[in-house]
């Protein structure tokens, strides 16, 4: 498949629930305190915070709760040390999977993404062993119901998109990470809502998994997205359509 992964589908679909677990809202406050402390609380001159910014008002998050999360992560107002880093490993399957961890105690972090690995039959590895996969791009989804596809993909292209393409009811644009805000402001302009956009890591290869290693690998994917510490997790697996009707 092209594009972005099918976690990222199966997220999309799950944003209902997850929004109602209060995880959500806990990621995006944290992402926008990172963003303010690494490139400053001006949005207009921080593209990780605009980005965070415009992801939180998405999903609705109040206007407060936005600004103190830029006051806390500036330094404005008192708020805890996170510290970000990375796990990499492999899934039953042999599916790569990269785990962004944002926390303020990193042994707690260790322990938890270490138990769920060993719990859903992952392996943890060395770092550097996956994340090579990855690249860094801007990706764009939206509701074929709610946008035209033949005038996402005008607009797409004329703004600079790598790629566009249709697949489980999501048109995905994906663009290099330097053309996101120019795709974004093209799209603004035509009136074209998203329904998610992000800098996402792409993985360049795909792991086809099969009836047996399909469901375990979404029980350590769900089990490292529920942690308290995990802010993202990202994989290259594949899950054929007959297979993933029966999950």
């Amino acid at each position: 498949m092209s594009g972005h992964n099918k976690w990222s589908t199966i997220k999309h679909k799950k944003g209902a629930a997850d929004a109602k677990r209060g995880k959500l809202f806990s990621r995006l406050i944290k992402e926008i305190m990172i963003a303010a402390r690494d490139g400053g609380g001006d949005v207009d001159g921080n593209p990780r915070l605009r980005t965070a910014v415009a992801t939180a008002k998405t999903a609705n998050m109040p206007k407060d709760n936005i600004e103190r999360a830029i006051r806390k992560g500036s330094g404005d107002l008192e708020g805890q040390a996170y510290e970000e880093f990375s796990y990499e490993g492999y899934a039953p399957g042999g599916a790569a999977v990269l785990v962004d961890i944002l926390t303020d105690n990193r042994n707690r972090a260790a322990s938890e993404v270490r138990h769920a690995f060993s719990k859903y039959g992952g392996n943890l590895g060395e770092v550097g062993c996956v994340s090579w996969m990855f690249s860094m791009k801007g990706v764009f989804s939206f509701a074929p119901s709610e946008v035209d596809e033949d005038g996402v993909m005008e607009v797409a292209i004329e703004a600079g998109a790598e790629d566009v393409s249709t697949e489980e009811e999501v048109i995905e644009v994906t663009s290099a990470p330097e053309d996101f805000e120019a795709l974004k402001a093209a799209f603004e302009a035509k009136g074209m809502a998203w329904d998610s956009a992000e800098i996402a890591k792409v993985p360049s290869t795909y792991v086809e998994l099969d009836a047996k290693t399909a469901p375990q690998t979404m029980r350590l994917m769900d089990a490292l997205d529920d942690l308290d510490d995990v802010q993202r997790v990202w994989s290259n697996f594949d899950i054929p359509e007959e297979i993933m009707r029966d999950l």
